[in-house]
């Protein structure tokens, strides 16, 4: 069962949260398995929040992240998932994933403060994803995972 205080030790040899993630990824492979592909978004995220509320994980759906500008509110994004605090999960349901969807991700990764992002595709016969950073965290980070510390902005 992972724990926060599990995720705030980071091991540096792996990218942050890898063991969390591929945990996420594992339930969506599962959901894959039992449901197939052909739903809505909506019935794979109900999916996903069951399966990863079986594993222990705090999960919430639809969490709001504003987004302000000069000391104004100017937007609201609305992430399908977000687990521990820590991973924002995107799902789709589409042909592809393209390069819209990522920024969709890399934006709430901004508006929130969060450091990681998957972005989850449904939408064929076997899953495919992206795994994202915020944009304050270092391409450099990513190739040396032994880097104590890499700046990011934490909310």
């Amino acid at each position: 069962m992972h724990d926060r205080k599990r995720h705030d030790m980071q091991d540096y040899t792996q990218p942050p949260y890898s063991e969390l993630t591929e945990t996420i990824l594992g339930s969506c492979f599962d959901i894959m398995n039992e449901l197939g592909s052909g739903f809505l978004e909506s019935v794979y995220k109900n999916a996903l929040f069951i399966a990863i509320k079986e594993k222990g994980l705090n999960v919430e759906t639809e969490k709001r992240f504003e987004v302000i500008f000069r000391e104004r509110k100017i937007g609201l994004y609305i992430a399908d998932l977000i687990v521990e605090g820590v991973v924002i999960v995107e799902l789709k349901c589409c042909e592809s994933l393209l390069g819209e969807h990522q920024a969709q991700l890399i934006n709430y990764l901004k508006a929130s403060g969060v450091l990681v992002g998957l972005l989850v595709n449904f939408g064929k016969r076997k899953v495919d994803y992206k795994r994202l950073h915020h944009p304050d965290y270092h391409a450099a980070c990513d190739h040396a995972y032994h880097v104590l510390d890499c700046p990011v902005k934490h909310p």
